[in-house]
């Protein structure tokens, strides 16, 4: 008989090797689910199709094909997810009932203002059991939204919700001015969907979000709208109305960011942000240039200018209220901004 050396092996020893490892044939099913879920899939879908956790471990192996990406969840690529994936994988971690919400959501209405998706926040039904772990942080809640919206195979909760979970989670007030003027603006959700937000949601944490949804109802469509109010107040000046409808008998003057009647006097943020594109910027400082020359006293202001020279912006501001009170009254009809967009 003569001795194996090592390095050496026999047909007997190679199907003991064959035999000790797990199959890894394809199942039929397994890449459907694949590519319906952005190459994820669970751990109770595999088992439902035939593949056991023996062939599962040895697929998420070091240096397998597959890794795990939350508890029950693979990824059938290695390599970083991207970020539609992460949203799937935590759909699929936190069951068929779940919503996304959150920045993320906010992300896909394409509300600006988002502020870090290194997490992905998912609302589950309060008698739904599962914990924070990974990127993904759990919201259980007994106030589960009656529609959602799809997006392919990832579901998300409706924008007035997605935006109150994200102010409530926010601690800085220009970036939930930003998110909630955002949504009004871009006609996402109306101010009276946002109000039921805030009556029907949690107390706790929800001031700025109070505080925020107050200004917008007053006619605030931006940040930097919202960093004028704060201005204007702290310099005690009289508090003007923000985006009306100024008319000359029935013909439409424009909106103006923030308009002292009594005085004849506006304030406009000069920020493309809130404009569509070049044409309508052209537009607006035509309007810009009829209202001028029907008396109105105008002032531009950026939204750095507002930031950082408050002194300077409210002494402008108050030498033209004085200027226009000293004058008769300008033959202009208001109409304040709605409380509401549609959506």
């Amino acid at each position: 008989m003569v001795a194996k050396q090592p390095g050496n092996f026999g047909l007997s020893d190679l199907a003991g090797m064959l035999w000790a490892m797990p199959r890894i044939a394809k199942l039929d099913g397994v890449a459907d689910v694949l590519g319906e879920q952005l190459g994820l899939v669970t751990r109770g879908q595999l088992l439902g199709l035939g593949v056991t956790d023996r062939v599962m471990q040895y697929r998420v192996r070091a240096n397998g094909p597959w890794q795990a990406l939350l508890p029950g969840v693979y990824l059938g690529v290695s390599g970083e997810p991207n970020l539609l994936q992460k949203q799937m994988a935590a759909l699929l971690y936190a069951g068929p009932d779940s919503l996304l919400t959150g920045p993320v959501a906010l992300l896909h209405y394409n509300i600006p203002g988002a502020p870090d998706l290194e997490t992905i926040d998912v609302l589950l039904p309060g008698e739904r059991h599962r914990v924070n772990t990974g990127f993904v942080r759990i919201h259980r809640t007994y106030r589960m939204p009656d529609r959602a919206t799809s997006s392919g195979p990832l579901r998300f909760a409706p924008p007035a919700r997605a935006v109150a979970d994200t102010a409530g989670r926010l601690t800085d007030l220009r970036e939930v001015r930003a998110v909630v003027a955002g949504a009004v603006q871009r006609g996402r959700c109306t101010v009276s969907q946002l109000a039921d937000e805030l009556r029907d949601g949690p107390i706790r944490h929800s001031a700025l979000f109070r505080t925020v949804l107050g200004e917008v109802a007053d006619g605030i469509r931006s940040t930097a709208e919202g960093d004028l109010r704060d201005l204007v107040k702290k310099a005690r000046l009289p508090m003007p109305l923000f985006n009306p409808s100024l008319y000359q008998d029935e013909t439409l003057l424009g909106r103006a960011d923030a308009w002292w009647p009594d005085a004849g006097v506006i304030v406009e943020v000069d920020s493309r942000e809130w404009h569509l594109g070049p044409a309508e910027w052209e537009a607006t400082m035509a309007r810009h240039s009829l209202m001028g020359a029907l008396g109105i006293i105008l002032l531009h202001f950026s939204p750095s200018q507002i930031r950082r020279e408050p002194a300077i912006v409210a002494k402008r501001i108050t030498d033209a209220l004085e200027s226009g009170r000293n004058r008769l009254a300008l033959p202009i009809r208001t109409v304040p901004c709605p409380t509401s967009v549609p959506e």
